[in-house]
């Protein structure tokens, strides 16, 4: 019993002495901890704000184009493309696509370029690739859309199938 007291005690001096002899890297250590939690915070609020405008502009855009404001609905769509956002870019370059909002081919290949560099996962990557593949073929760029298509086939992307029909009936 008077071994396991003198234990505590000596356990808690050693904590004292490692304390006083590292004061001053244990206060850095929770300084820049501190410091890093409010960057994070700050950085989580700043990229929650950029969602929120982004997803208004991508609501404002649709408002333009019900209402037969193509010009403006187009500018808009573009500016969520160009923010890179995951999620409304590819919103957005669909909806040029489907309501031929932008007829300048290499335009749209550029957007395509934008959103193929944003951080995906593979999944989605390909779809974007299989859609891009399909604009080419619309477009009566058949070698260049066949040539992505084939790629989608050989890494056996899950739209393989897809590609294979597309190619074989083309």
């Amino acid at each position: 019993m008077e071994q396991n007291i003198e234990n505590k005690l000596d356990l808690k001096t050693k904590i004292i002495n490692f304390y006083h002899n590292n004061k001053i890297k244990i206060l850095c250590f929770l300084f820049i901890l501190i410091i890093i939690s409010i960057l994070k915070v700050f950085v989580d609020f700043k990229t929650k704000k950029e969602n929120i405008n982004i997803s208004e502009q991508y609501i404002q855009a649709g408002v333009y184009l019900a209402s037969n404001d193509k010009k403006n609905a187009a500018k808009l769509y573009e500016k969520i493309i160009l923010s890179k956002n995951k999620f409304y870019s590819i919103l957005s370059i669909n909806t040029i696509i489907e309501k031929n909002l932008i007829d300048d081919e290499e335009k749209i290949l550029n957007y395509f370029d934008i959103i193929e560099n944003i951080n995906y996962t593979e999944e989605k990557l390909d779809l974007i690739l299989f859609k891009k593949a399909l604009f080419l073929i619309k477009k009566s760029k058949d070698s260049e859309g066949k040539k992505i298509l084939k790629n989608l086939t050989e890494k056996e992307s899950k739209y393989k199938f897809l590609a294979e029909e597309i190619n074989i009936n083309k």
